[in-house]
């Protein structure tokens, strides 16, 4: 399971999630048995080539028609702002959906 989050530095410790258009980095977050497994950043979206399950991002005017247009599930984290906090909130299922 893998979870791409828009993040406003490449500091695993310290980034909070931003907005797609601010973004200063790409953290891509692999999950093996409900545990994060690695976390990687990228610069650019297009610099991924793995497959992404998810995509989280921090409201709902994020632009993310392109990411479900490659069927990539786009979840909001209305209060998380870090990657552990989101990731958590992810696996008991705290997030809350992209209104279509």
């Amino acid at each position: 399971m893998t979870i791409l989050i828009p993040v406003d530095s490449k500091d695993r410790d310290q980034c909070i999630i931003s907005s797609i258009e601010e973004n200063k980095a790409w953290a891509f977050v692999t999950l093996d048995e409900g545990k994060i497994a690695k976390v990687e950043f990228f610069d650019r979206r297009e610099d991924i080539s793995c497959w992404i399950d998810t995509v989280v991002v921090i409201n709902e005017l994020e632009y993310v028609w392109p990411f479900m247009d490659e069927g990539i599930v786009a979840l909001i984290a209305p209060t998380q702002k870090s990657i552990d906090e989101i990731v958590e909130a992810f696996l008991f299922k705290d997030l809350h959906d992209f209104a279509v």
